[in-house]
């Protein structure tokens, strides 16, 4: 069996905004799909990964699932009106609906399957008793829809958009000023809604209204997911600190939700010692996802950015602690679904590092890449594409520092870093800890191909640990992977 890394799927793929579903044995993930180096979020067309749930490392791709053009609302300019973050749901006819928000339409759209994993067809826009869609009364921004289909039968749907600073996605609709909207749909024909015309909300609280209640520091932002464990109902949304997922509980589907806390950053700022974006593990930016129990253990699906801007996002999860219905922020790791520390002989490949930082800290990215400066950062070679993984880190430079976590060290002696570049006088140093005692100093040469570079580890370490890598001396190397023996 293989190891589980985070990102979980293969480098070359972009898949951010992920729902993870059950069917028949197997955990589907169902999000948006960024292209490597894109000017824009979501320019690509939905594709389906999916594993055995007792083997979280074998994903099968399954292809594009629907392309954007298969909608007749679809806009001709798909750089900024691409297919946003979807989620499924089963209907009481055994197939698959697949609902999704695309720009420029202000609709959600379904689209059905007689199979979890695709081909998808365009089935309907989601509307009212007399036809209107929703999104089409000058309701609130209708966006990123969750999906619920309690255990009575009843489904609901979940939208919002509470930011105010992207009017070429609101497209002359408003945010959202009081939090995120549910409908309940017919399971009839999995269109109508049967809640009434009126908007309701579910009481996440955002912007003003959150001030002076437990929303206030995580405000509801977007990315509006629902699960329900152990009969109480868990809404997941980002807030508009938009680098994290939070969650609120309640006994009802439909409001009554108290702010529950933070599940993951991706940069994991809330941690002890992590209190902004400038101190993060990682450059930051958006997030979305859910929560999934497989075998008695929780995880959280989230996203991280690549490339030095925001839109080349990649799927990435945690087991997350649960605790008498309380949720603890999970850290991020390289190892999130892989049931324990990865195993300290092998081959691992860098862009699995879960921290990445240079001297100056790190920031919240934009749409523009920011200057390559002191800063590492992961990329890859060539175009985007569909095979041929090579992601690697970046601009690993003097003051750089790069961990990841967690191995079993138990039993390693050696390791080789494997890298391409150039310097003067460069070491590779390693500890177990961010400032920590150095374990291993590694002298490396200006190398124009990849090369490994050898040392030692000592007797004595143990069966979880970080290794935190920084480079002294001046020279900027591509960290491409490490050996362990």
């Amino acid at each position: 069996m293989k190891q589980a890394l985070n990102p979980y799927l293969p480098s070359w793929e972009y898949v951010p905004d992920a729902e993870p579903h059950i069917v028949d044995g197997r955990v589907y993930i169902y999000g948006s799909h960024d292209l490597f180096n894109g000017i824009n979020f979501c320019l690509g067309d939905y594709v389906c990964w999916s594993a055995p749930v007792d083997d979280l490392s074998d994903w099968k791709y399954h292809g594009v699932i629907f392309r954007r053009e298969q909608d007749p609302a679809a806009p001709k300019n798909r750089i900024t009106n691409g297919l946003a973050a979807p989620d499924m749901v089963v209907g009481p006819d055994g197939r698959y609906y697949l609902y999704y928000f695309m720009g420029g339409t202000k609709m959600i759209s379904v689209a059905v399957s007689d199979e979890p994993g695709g081909k998808y067809e365009f089935y309907g826009y989601v509307k009212y008793q007399d036809g209107t869609p929703i999104g089409k009364r000058g309701e609130p921004f209708q966006f990123d829809p969750g999906c619920l289909k309690d255990e009575d039968g009843r489904l609901y749907l979940y939208t919002g958009f509470a930011f105010s600073g992207n009017p070429i996605l609101l497209d002359g609709s408003k945010p959202t000023l009081d939090g995120p909207m549910w409908f309940e749909i017919d399971t009839k024909d999995m269109l109508t809604v049967i809640s009434g015309d009126d908007i309701h909300y579910l009481g996440v609280l955002t912007g003003e209204k959150a001030k002076g209640t437990p929303y206030e520091a995580q405000p509801f932002g977007e990315a509006s997911s629902m699960r329900k464990f152990n009969g109480k109902y868990y809404f997941i949304y980002s807030s508009l600190n938009s680098h994290n997922l939070c969650y609120a509980v309640s006994d009802s589907p439909t409001g009554g939700f108290t702010y529950g806390g933070i599940l993951v950053s991706c940069g994991d700022i809330g941690l002890p010692g992590v209190p902004d974006v400038k101190h993060a593990h990682m450059d930051t930016g958006n997030t979305h996802g859910s929560l999934i129990e497989i075998g008695g253990r929780y995880y959280v699906f989230y996203h991280r950015h690549s490339n030095r801007k925001q839109s080349s996002r990649q799927a990435c999860a945690e087991e997350i602690r649960f605790e008498d219905g309380v949720f603890y922020q999970a850290e991020m790791t390289s190892c999130g679904l892989n049931k324990g520390p990865l195993a300290g002989k092998g081959h691992i490949p860098a862009y699995c590092a879960c921290n990445i930082y240079g001297k100056g800290g790190t920031r919240f990215l934009s749409m523009l890449k920011y200057p390559r400066g002191s800063s590492p950062f992961l990329t890859q070679k060539g175009k985007d594409r569909e095979t041929g993984p090579d992601q690697y880190i970046s601009n690993f430079c003097t003051g750089c520092t790069v961990a990841f976590k967690y191995i079993d060290l138990s039993r390693t002696k050696k390791i080789r870093v494997n890298l391409q570049g150039y310097g003067t006088n460069c070491d590779v140093v390693i500890r177990t800890k961010e400032d920590g005692p150095v374990i291993c100093r590694i002298p490396v040469q200006t190398c124009k191909y990849e090369h490994g570079f050898s040392g030692e580890l000592p007797a004595g370490l143990g069966e979880k640990e970080a290794l935190y890598f920084s480079m002294e001396g001046k020279g900027s190397y591509d960290f491409i992977s490490f050996d362990l023996a």
